[in-house]
């Protein structure tokens, strides 16, 4: 089985925002891989090996990234986390609307002969919640969104994915080759089964860390680059960001002496109860 797993680089959503004309200042952002990315690559990786037996693979796990082919340092990041191999298309995805990152990445999807698609649900800087659904459509393909538990059996061809609803869990059985949209609870120590993994194995909660191992393995890795035009996808923009500002200040808080002060503020000024 060959998996596709998307990442994105973004700015650190921990630094403190900086506002210019208009939208956001990243010139001197730290850029830091996407925290659901993280999920799905971890997703993928505990799909395809065989806990406690190095080496043994039951799928090939392949990254791919719409960045400039100069800036894809997090595609070798996650190659150190044990993906097999990556794909970059070659373009500023900030100059890209949602159809054609959808299109670049079934393009891929098409291109490699995959199985299995695994998006994180959003990405941080603009939780847009689009691509993964988008990218199902244009592929006329079985999709799960939000998985929480995803469960592979080979046998039969599908994958099992537990979701949360409001009211409890529910589970998709869909048909490969699939699309996968992952949240946060996948990386739980028993969230992914493959039924080789023994079934009393538990991960360590949350995606891995790099070893030093897969920092020297990830240089020797082979990353494709394709453009937009390789894969016949036209760079289109519809999408246009109006404005971004900063929320306005709030105001300093009060003090009361009395209950009955408080209740007074409440009702004839905050109006609140």
């Amino acid at each position: 089985m060959k998996i596709l797993v998307t990442v994105k680089r973004i700015p650190d959503p921990d630094e403190s925002l900086k506002f210019a004309g208009g939208g956001l200042d990243t010139s001197s952002s730290k850029w830091v891989p996407n925290a659901f990315d993280e999920y799905a690559v971890e997703t993928a990786l505990r799909l395809s090996e065989v806990a406690g037996k190095r080496g043994k693979k039951l799928a090939e796990v392949i990254v791919m990234s719409v960045c400039p082919a100069k800036q894809r340092q997090h595609v070798t990041q996650f190659l150190a986390m044990g993906a097999d191999r990556g794909v970059v298309v070659d373009h500023n995805p900030d100059e890209l609307d949602t159809i054609a990152i959808s299109k670049a990445i079934a393009g891929v999807f098409k291109q490699e002969a995959c199985d299995l698609l695994i998006i994180g649900k959003l990405s941080q800087d603009n939780e847009g919640n689009q691509v993964g659904q988008r990218v199902a459509g244009l592929l006329g393909l079985p999709q799960a969104s939000f998985a929480a538990t995803v469960n592979w059996d080979e046998g039969a061809n599908n994958i099992s994915v537990g979701r949360e609803v409001d009211d409890g869990v529910e589970t998709k059985r869909v048909p490969l080759p699939a699309v996968v949209t992952v949240d946060l609870r996948v990386v739980l120590p028993t969230s992914v089964v493959n039924n080789v993994t023994p079934a009393n194995h538990k991960y360590q909660e949350g995606p891995r860390l790099a070893s030093l191992r897969g920092i020297t393995m990830a240089k020797r890795k082979k990353v494709k680059v394709v453009t937009l035009g390789d894969l016949k996808v036209a760079a289109t923009s519809t999408e246009r960001m109006v404005n971004i500002a900063a929320p306005p200040s709030r105001a300093a808080g009060q003090r009361v002496g009395s209950v009955e002060e408080l209740f007074q503020k409440l009702t004839k000024e905050a109006k609140v109860l």
